[in-house]
């Protein structure tokens, strides 16, 4: 049961929580441990800087007991729960929105600092969306104790974007997201790879309809087939035709820029590829732009590789910079009609930044703050 006042920690848990960040390391819940992203961050856990007391690993209950490998040692999952949250200072939240809008302010109740991977609280305004190497700061304003991570779309791209911000000053922003199946989810790799079973090694694609037919039984969480194909969709329907995924990129881009009035026109494509997002940009500036500086400034940005020579065969793509954490850039143009607008192309693995590590990013900073 939640208790009545969920989101208020009483002063005694709060005495507790201080007292514990005084003395040792704070300690981390990981709650949906057992999903494709809870995996990712474990891993990612187990490779950086050890900031942590005791992670904590959290699902529901069907999936307590099961051990997950987490700093090289056999941790048990424990069923998500109000005690769960005992002697916890930080929790990473990678579950539907719906648990999350239920559990995290219980977790909040406990004096915790929660940073939710979900879409339950990023419309709040009370509720901070961060990307660490772009608006770090907003992480220590907090009202209801609650961090928002971006949708993994926006992830792929907002870090070269902050970049370029900085120094131009962006007035304008045209994407188009090329989005992997693993974007759904286990769901979503399970059904691409069963839908490239069915079609492998057939004469499939060259009659009209021909797919669709032949994968009918295993669409899963797509309104169409993905193997052989791309869907230009994301999300569910919103008015006037456009895509919830396509609205969310809008205001995402919009706040983590603080800028509230920029134009985004977003197309949100699922392409038949398992992990990696990519997204084409056309960015428009308040300066005029040069390619050379642009490289400038994208070679020393935080969390971006740039990979930027057609001549040689050499740009991004989602196959060959999965399993990385940065957002790698490549295909940098200025417009052939407009001297302060860029043309790039973007890369990034979805479960990493696009998720995990981007969250783990905003705990450490948050562990770094609660021990002063």
């Amino acid at each position: 049961m939640i208790p009545a006042e969920a989101g208020r920690p009483s002063l005694a848990d709060t005495a507790g929580a201080e007292a514990r960040r005084a003395t040792a390391k704070p300690n981390l819940a990981v709650v949906g441990a057992t999903g494709a992203v809870g995996r990712v961050l474990l891993g990612i856990l187990s490779e950086r800087a050890d900031v942590w007391g005791e992670i904590r690993l959290l699902a529901s209950p069907r999936s307590a007991g099961r051990k997950l490998t987490v700093r090289g040692a056999q941790t048990e999952v424990l069923a998500l729960t109000e005690d769960a949250f005992d002697g916890i200072d930080v929790a990473v939240f990678d579950v539907p929105p719906e648990v999350a809008g239920q559990w995290a302010p219980v977790a909040v109740s406990k004096g915790v600092v929660v940073v939710d991977n979900s879409g339950a609280f990023r419309s709040d305004p009370d509720v901070p969306m961060v990307v660490p190497e772009v608006n770090g700061c907003a992480a220590r304003i907090r009202p209801r104790g609650i961090i928002a991570n971006p949708d993994c779309t926006t992830l792929a791209m907002i870090v070269v974007l902050g970049a370029l911000h900085a120094e131009y000053g962006l007035t304008e922003l045209i994407v188009s997201s090329y989005q992997a199946a693993s974007a759904d989810g286990r769901a979503g790799t399970e059904t691409l790879r069963a839908q490239l079973a069915a079609v492998t090694g057939t004469d499939l694609g060259s009659a009209p309809g021909d797919v669709r037919r032949a994968v009918a039984d295993t669409l899963g969480p797509f309104p169409a087939p993905l193997a052989l194909n791309v869907v230009p969709w994301a999300g569910e329907l919103a008015e006037d035709g456009w895509s919830s995924g396509e609205l969310r990129l809008r205001e995402e881009s919009r706040r983590i820029l603080g800028l509230p009035e920029l134009p985004v026109t977003a197309t949100c494509v699922r392409v038949p590829v398992l992990t990696g997002h990519s997204l084409t940009l056309h960015a428009r500036f308040e300066n005029e732009v040069t390619v050379a500086g642009a490289h400038e400034i994208l070679a020393a940005a935080p969390g971006v590789v740039l990979c930027d020579d057609p001549a040689e065969g050499e740009y991004p793509t989602p196959s060959d910079v999965v399993g990385t954490d940065p957002t790698w850039v490549g295909r940098v143009r200025r417009s052939l009609d407009d001297p302060r607008a860029l043309k790039l192309f973007v890369c990034g693995d979805n479960l990493r930044k696009g998720a995990a590590l981007n969250a783990a990013q905003i705990a450490e900073s948050v562990a770094a703050e609660l021990r002063g």
